[in-house]
C-alpha cells in the first residue's frame, strides 16, 4: 500500500484519554470519560467524510462509509472498543517509543518494569521495528485504542483512494468491552451490516474464530449465626463452609493458573461473607457447551458432597450464562473467516487461526445475528504495564482491513 499511513498519530491522541471503564458501575457506560473519547472520535468520522456520524445515548459511535460500487456487496461492519481495563489505570499514559528493536529486554522509563524478552517470545519477530510502550506507570491503552485508530486510518484510505471500489461499510466504536458489556445495547438493526469484525486480537496474522464458552457459577452458602462465646454446637460458619467447597478444587489442573490453549478452568475470583451468609462467584470457562456443563456439574457435586454433612446449613447454586463460542456461529458462513485469512495473506503475512481464552464484543455479536469474528490489532500483554505494540504491525493491521472490504466487494462480482 503505497500511502502515507495516520493510524500512529491516531493511536498517540486516543491512548491520552482516560476511558477505563468500572465493573462496580451501574450505569452504562460505566464511566462518563469514556463519552469524552467518544465524542472526539464523532469529530473525526465527520472529518473524514462521513456525514451520519453520531454517538447514540449509551456512548456507542456509528457511522457509514458508503458504496462506491455498483456491484451488490455485503454491508461489512468493522467495529473496535474505547474503554480500557479496569485492571491497571490508564490515566496520563506517557509513550515511550522504542525505535529500531535490535532484541533485548525493554526498560520503561525510570518505573522500574521491565518486559522481558525472555519472557516474550514474540519481540523475537520484532527485530528492526519501532515498539511503542507505556512508561511502566501505565498500562498502554493498545487494547483497544490501536484497533480504532487502525480502523480510521483504512477508512481515511478508501476515502482517499476511490478508485479501490468497496461495499457499504459501518464503523461502531463501543465502550464498556473490557467489563463484558460491550454489546449490552449494541444496535444490530441499527448498524446494519451483514457480516462484521472486530479489531482487537494481538499477534500479527492471528484471525481470532473462537472464543470460550462462559458462564458464571454463584453460590450461596446459608450458615447459622449464634454469639461465639456461645457458639459452641450451634453456629454453622458459612466461610469455614465456602472456605472447604473451594478446598476440594483440583490444585493442579482446572484453574487460570494451570491451563492454556484449549485447556477450561473453574475459577473462584469473589468471596463475600460473613458467618450467616458467604458468597462465592466461580468463572467457568470451556471451548465446547458440554464440557463447560460437565465443569458446572463437577463444582454442584462439590457442593453437595460437603453441604451434606452439615444438615442445618443449605446453599443455593445459581449459573448465570454469559457467552458461548462464537465458532457454532461462524461455521454457518465461512466466507467471513476464510476472507479475512486471504486479506492477511494479501498483506504478506503468514495467517492463523486462534481461539481466544476469553471472549470479545463479537462472541455476544455473532449470537445476535451479526457474525463478527476478531482480527489483530497488533498488541500484547494487554491489561498490564508491559503491553506493547509494534508501529509496523499496526500498519499490517491497517493493509487487512483494507484488503478485507476490498475482498468482499471482488467476490461478489457477477460470474
Amino acid at each position: 500500500m503505497n500511502d502515507s499511513f495516520t493510524c500512529v498519530e491516531r493511536f498517540y491522541k486516543y491512548i491520552s484519554y482516560d476511558t477505563q471503564s468500572d465493573p462496580e458501575a451501574t450505569s452504562f457506560p460505566s464511566t462518563e470519560k469514556q463519552k469524552v473519547l467518544a465524542r472526539e472520535l464523532v469529530n473525526e468520522l465527520h472529518e473524514l467524510g462521513l456525514t451520519d456520524a453520531m454517538m447514540d445515548e449509551w456512548g456507542y459511535v456509528y457511522a457509514t462509509l458508503p458504496s462506491n460500487t455498483d456491484i451488490d456487496v455485503p454491508t461489512i461492519g468493522l467495529i473496535a472498543h474505547l474503554d480500557t481495563s479496569p485492571d491497571v489505570s490508564g490515566k496520563n499514559v506517557q509513550p515511550i517509543l522504542h525505535k529500531n528493536y535490535q532484541g533485548g529486554d525493554l526498560k520503561l522509563g525510570d518505573s522500574g518494569i521491565v518486559i522481558l524478552e525472555s519472557e516474550n517470545p514474540d519481540l523475537a519477530h520484532k527485530i528492526g521495528h519501532d515498539i511503542i510502550t507505556s512508561d511502566g506507570t501505565t498500562l498502554l491503552g493498545a487494547d483497544d485504542k490501536a484497533g480504532i485508530a487502525e480502523i480510521f486510518d483504512a477508512i481515511r484510505y478508501l476515502q482517499q483512494n476511490p478508485a479501490v471500489k468497496h461495499g457499504t461499510i459501518k464503523i461502531a466504536v463501543t465502550p464498556d468491552e473490557e467489563v463484558g458489556k460491550g454489546a449490552d445495547h449494541f444496535d444490530v438493526d441499527r448498524f446494519g451490516a451483514d457480516f462484521a469484525y472486530t479489531i482487537d486480537g494481538e499477534t500479527v496474522g492471528e484471525i481470532e474464530d473462537e472464543t470460550f464458552c462462559a458462564d458464571a457459577a454463584v453460590i450461596t452458602i446459608h450458615g447459622v449465626n449464634v454469639h461465639p462465646g456461645y457458639a459452641k454446637n450451634k453456629m454453622i460458619n458459612s466461610i469455614k463452609l465456602a472456605c472447604h467447597i473451594i478446598e476440594q478444587l483440583p490444585k493442579h489442573t482446572l484453574s487460570p493458573e494451570t491451563t492454556d490453549k484449549r485447556e477450561g478452568y473453574v475459577h473462584p475470583h469473589s468471596f463475600v461473607g460473613n458467618e450467616e451468609k458467604t458468597v462465592v462467584k466461580f468463572l467457568i470457562r470451556d471451548f465446547t457447551v458440554d464440557g463447560l456443563k460437565a465443569k458446572e456439574n463437577f463444582l454442584k457435586e462439590i457442593c453437595d458432597d460437603v453441604m451434606a454433612h452439615v444438615p442445618k446449613a443449605s446453599f443455593d447454586f445459581e449459573i448465570v450464562e454469559y457467552y458461548r463460542n462464537m465458532k457454532y456461529q461462524l461455521e454457518k458462513e465461512p466466507r467471513v473467516v476464510d476472507y479475512a485469512l486471504e486479506a492477511v495473506r494479501r498483506a504478506g503475512v503468514k495467517p492463523a487461526k486462534s481461539a481466544i481464552r476469553g471472549g470479545t464484543d463479537g462472541a455476544r455479536l455473532s449470537y445476535m445475528g451479526l457474525l463478527t469474528p476478531n482480527v489483530f490489532a497488533g498488541g500484547h500483554n494487554f491489561h498490564s504495564r508491559q503491553e506493547y505494540i509494534s508501529i509496523q504491525d499496526m500498519k499490517k493491521a491497517v493493509e487487512v482491513i483494507i484488503n478485507i472490504v476490498k475482498i468482499w466487494q471482488e467476490k461478489s462480482r457477477p460470474n
